[in-house]
């Protein structure tokens, strides 16, 4: 992954943000929209671009387009880069490679120990019981 070729190929769009917030939100176009466009990237290789499909390909548009927005800043240029930092932390999630889990037997001693445990259990509820008259 080349980060800076990456950040080149991103493509920005400042709209207006949603919600309240008075006369000030209705004439600033402080939202930040990002666009991705996966397949036309030449910062990933195909690698890597098969596994973000395999990852992340629900939050992909058709086009194979992935789309950001941030607008919890006032400032466009903080949303422009908390956008980019989300951005870029989940193209990296999406391309780490998790460990192959290795099968394990418990040891003996763990088992002994669950089994003694479960037998004073059982050796404790069964005395709560009405006594038996022989």
């Amino acid at each position: 992954m080349d980060k800076e070729r990456i950040v080149q190929e991103l493509e920005f769009k400042a709209v207006r943000s949603s919600g309240a917030g008075g006369q000030h939100v209705n004439k600033v176009s402080s939202k930040v929209e990002l666009y991705f466009d996966v397949a036309a990237s030449k910062g990933l290789s195909e690698n890597e671009k098969e596994r973000i499909y395999t990852k992340i390909g629900i939050r992909l548009t058709k086009e194979n387009v992935l789309i950001l927005y941030s607008d919890t800043s006032r400032s466009q240029h903080k949303n422009k880069e908390l956008v980019i930092q989300k951005f870029l932390d989940l193209i990296r999630s999406a391309l780490t490679v998790a460990k192959k889990r290795r099968k394990t037997k418990p040891k003996r001693s763990a088992v002994e120990k669950r089994l003694k445990s479960k037998l004073k259990k059982a050796q404790k509820k069964s005395l709560r019981g009405k006594p038996k008259l022989d």
